[in-house]
């Protein structure tokens, strides 16, 4: 069986985050074994978390991806939606948990935050649902 172009990349974005939260993990422990109370920065933590998740969530779109009746531009102009939005969800998580700047992100939310989630909530739900459409024609149908 040969793979998709797209799923391929798609496959390729889930190993490198997965990679990323092993590293995140590493910094967490760090930051666990030289703090005074032994917990990582909360945003650290979330960072590690939301990685590992998030490259559970992008195999799984991969199958998706696979499995859909759209062509492969569609396919991974989707994939691509939703592994942008994972990875910058998570960047913004270092950044917090790098600055230790805050424990809630939401406590000051600025006009740049309400944009992004918008974005994010958009973008996710908008590209997951065309993907799920495709495997539903494919697959289904």
């Amino acid at each position: 069986m040969e793979l998709g172009l797209d799923t391929r990349l798609t496959l390729l974005a889930a190993g490198l985050i997965f990679l990323l939260a092993l590293l995140l993990g590493v910094w967490k422990y760090h930051q666990m074994h030289t703090s005074p109370n032994h917990l990582a920065h909360p945003y650290v933590d979330i960072a590690h978390r939301s990685a590992l998740l998030y490259s559970f969530a992008t195999l799984l779109v991969s199958a998706f991806v696979e499995l859909s009746d759209w062509p492969t531009a569609a396919n991974a102009t989707c994939a691509g939606i939703l592994v942008f939005f994972f990875v910058a969800a998570i960047g913004s998580y270092i950044v917090h948990g790098a600055r230790r700047d805050t424990t809630n992100q939401f406590e000051r939310p600025d006009a740049a935050l309400r944009v992004a989630m918008i974005a994010l909530v958009v973008g996710e739900i908008g590209a997951f649902a065309v993907l799920l459409a495709g495997f539903v024609s494919a697959q289904i149908l």
